[in-house]
């Protein structure tokens, strides 16, 4: 065995523990330095790493029936030719690494980028109206000329239009599955599920032999949250996966986006509950996007503004240098790094905002204002 699959054979086996999610499979690697180095260490040792407790260390020493699964998913993932990204190698989506709970592994199959320079996602609801159909197809339509990975999970309804649209519109498409890549769930959207993998592909952090439980479809939409620069919800009731990815999204620090609806539509309820807690900006105009993303050729030549540091306040100050060390940071968390009060730190980003300094973004979430160059 190459020492890459030595590598891969172990970090599946590490997977497949109980208890050993994706914080602490990332603790034991990083303390340990790979994943084959976890299983030679002695019990004593794995006790000195962070959250990891005797019946955890106890299983890192008892693993013989978790090797035997990863001996089966090594012949699986050779036999299909399945991709493995594991969350320390370059090729590991970088946008979704950035996510604490991002998974340590991931399975694809498919030509997709997952690092693509643009990449958003569409969600909403398994029983999409004509109007959410339509506003799929000229939404995509209008971020043609960028060429965005469009990522969405497979699902019926808003998901499968916009894998059509993309395969209908040359657009490289995405799904994130909530199953192993043995098998296509809904089994109707298996021939579009084939057809991607020319121009897009499929992805999941499930192994083979996974079921599509239903307790499984949370965790893929942090997947498809984490993936993307940012999230639009097409049509959505005021429950579901598309709240779930919306949130998830939100607290990633990501740009969400929701169509508004009529107020007594159930597939519209979803989307203006999004915008009125500002958990999503209103989305009316797909430019709107282009031009918060700053994917428009002449936004990205805006010159730069310079600001002098000292300028501000020493409260600014402190709220200014932490925008620029950390970016993109929701109110309560400037509160806690900067020990200002909550109140405080609400009127002096209000005064910044004013200044042109600072960006309010949904979800409560501030930034500097990408123009800007500071002078101290």
């Amino acid at each position: 065995m190459s020492k890459l699959d030595s590598e891969t054979h172990a970090a599946l086996a590490l997977t497949f523990i109980p208890g050993i999610g994706p914080n602490k499979a990332k603790n034991l690697i990083a303390f340990c330095g790979s994943a084959e180095s976890i299983f030679r260490e002695k019990k004593s040792t794995l006790l000195k790493i962070p959250d990891i407790g005797p019946h955890t260390a106890k299983a890192l020493q008892s693993t013989e029936v978790y090797f035997q699964r990863a001996d089966r998913e090594m012949e699986f993932i050779k036999r299909f030719n399945i991709g493995v990204h594991f969350y320390y190698q370059d090729h590991y989506p970088q946008r979704l690494k950035q996510c604490d709970d991002s998974p340590v592994i991931l399975f694809s199959k498919g030509s997709a980028d997952l690092n693509a320079p643009r990449c958003i996602s569409v969600v909403g609801t398994r029983s999409a109206t004509s109007y959410g159909k339509q506003l799929v197809l000229e939404l995509l339509k209008s971020l043609q000329p960028f060429q965005p990975l469009v990522v969405s999970g497979l699902a019926y309804g808003v998901d499968i239009h916009a894998h059509r649209a993309c395969l209908q519109l040359g657009l490289p498409t995405v799904a994130c599955l909530a199953h192993g890549l043995d098998r296509i769930y809904p089994p109707t959207h298996h021939e579009t599920a084939k057809e991607m993998l020319e121009f897009g592909g499929l992805l999941t952090e499930f192994p083979s032999m996974t079921n599509p439980d239903r307790e499984l479809f949370p965790s893929r939409n942090r997947i498809i949250a984490g993936l993307s620069e940012c999230t639009i919800v097409v049509e959505t009731d005021s429950k579901g996966g598309s709240i779930i990815t919306a949130n998830l999204a939100n607290s990633y620090g990501r740009d969400v986006f929701a169509y508004p609806g009529r107020v007594f539509d159930r597939h519209s309820k979803g989307c203006n509950d999004l915008i009125r807690s500002n958990t999503a900006a209103i989305l009316t105009d797909p430019e709107e996007i282009i031009d918060c993303l700053s994917w428009s050729p002449e936004k990205r030549k805006t010159p730069a503004q310079m600001v002098l540091f000292s300028e501000f306040s020493t409260e600014e100050q402190i709220i200014v240098g932490l925008l620029r060390e950390k970016r993109r940071l929701p109110l309560d968390k400037i509160s806690h790094l900067s020990s200002l009060p909550l109140p405080r730190v609400s009127t002096l980003l209000l005064e910044l905002e004013f200044k042109g300094v600072v960006k309010s973004l949904p979800g409560m979430m501030y930034d500097l204002l990408d123009s800007l160059t500071f002078e101290v």
